[in-house]
């Protein structure tokens, strides 16, 4: 299982300890009639690919993207399309992530289950079937200020010499049925011998994450750990109104105990999942099914790993009346997590410790991944 992405507390010892390297964002859109910049950046095909891979080409369409952009994400299967279209009439696409994935904010990754590392990268291209290069280059982003890529997506097309004919969006539409078929017509034009009647249009999507962005990063990690942490008790009747779900969110909902190891280690996972996800319908509720006279041992442990999410303690009852009023199905063993859709039916368990991945991945799904789906 694919498991890339870092918790909170690594990011931010990692925003601390690792100096930017990437460039400013004052920079300059690459001009219709320059040549490309070089290429010579690793891929997910562990493949480092310079522009004179693709000599023999008719036509080079380079596609800047990434994974975590709602955008971007809403352009994916019509970028497979574009090269499948092409590819035999002498077209190469490759695509580029300019993105330094340490100037992703984690509330910036409420649309996806990756962030844009090289190994998140290889992960999100293998399982959405990407037969095209895609280069990583969020180490230096020197291919991307060449450039002057603006956002993902943005597309850079270049004639037989690799002279620059068009830039900007794919089409003019994200999540709409496109009425300009914008890249597509420059492609038709320069094969056909004709100049290209329309060189530039906007582009728009997520910008550019540029290296100087982890400051903002960093200051958001640092504004969340702050965020004052508390432990409330519950009763039978506004809990089971609370598992009902009447709302829009979807609710995770997590059971733990001050005395089951496992659990208490799986809280930093929950906190970079809650940061992620909270500004769409989403909520995280952790519950205790320990005796309320353990309160403050387990808030103790709560504030240590900085679960600023809606905590509580069952005190209407036993533990077997808690499992009949969160999930029936439930036999005990802890940790034991559910995700609780709007109208409350539960639509995954998992038993024991997560997998955050998994955990991700499902919340992704059914929150929506594009803007089609303002969840």
């Amino acid at each position: 299982m694919h498991t890339a992405m870092t918790t909170s507390s690594a990011l931010l010892f990692l925003l601390a300890t690792t100096a930017p390297t990437g460039a400013a964002k004052d920079i300059e859109r690459l001009e219709i009639g320059a040549a490309c910049p070089e290429l010579n950046l690793p891929g997910v095909d562990d493949r480092t690919h310079k522009l004179s891979d693709f000599a023999d080409d008719r036509l080079l369409v380079v596609v800047f993207t990434c994974n975590h952009c709602p955008t971007a994400q809403a352009y994916e299967d019509r970028i497979i399309k574009l090269d499948a279209d092409y590819r035999s009439r002498g077209v190469r696409l490759i695509a580029i992530s300019p993105n330094d994935p340490l100037a992703v904010r984690l509330d910036e990754l409420g649309y996806t289950d990756v962030g844009d590392t090289l190994d998140d990268m290889k992960y999100h291209a293998k399982r959405v079937g990407f037969g095209f290069p895609y280069l990583y280059d969020g180490e230096t982003q020197r291919v991307s200020t060449a450039f002057g890529v603006l956002a993902t997506p943005q597309v850079f097309i270049f004639d037989e010499q690799r002279i620059l004919r068009y830039t900007g969006r794919i089409d003019d539409a994200d999540i709409k049925p496109p009425t300009s078929h914008d890249a597509r017509n420059a492609i038709d034009e320069l094969l056909a011998g004709k100049p290209v009647s329309v060189a530039t249009t906007r582009v728009f999507g997520c910008s550019t994450k540029w290296a100087e962005k982890r400051a903002s990063a960093k200051k958001s990690l640092a504004k969340w750990e702050a965020e004052a942490v508390d432990l409330k008790e519950i009763e039978a009747g506004p809990l089971k109104e609370l598992i009902a779900n009447r709302t829009e969110n979807y609710r995770l909902v997590n059971l733990w105990s001050v005395t089951c190891v496992p659990c208490i280690a799986e809280q930093p996972e929950f906190v970079t999942i809650n940061r992620m996800y909270r500004k769409r319908h989403f909520e995280l509720i952790t519950i205790l099914t320990d005796d309320v006279a353990r309160k403050d041992i387990a808030l103790k442990a709560l504030q240590s790993n900085k679960v600023s999410c809606r905590n509580l303690v069952f005190s209407g009852g036993d533990r077997d009346e808690l499992a009949e009023i969160v999930d029936s199905d439930w036999q005990g063993p802890l940790p034991y997590t559910v995700l609780i859709a709007p109208g409350g039916k539960i639509v995954k368990r998992w038993s024991d410790e997560i997998d955050p991945q998994e955990v991700k991945t499902t919340l992704a799904n059914a929150l929506g991944r594009t803007y089609a789906s303002r969840k």
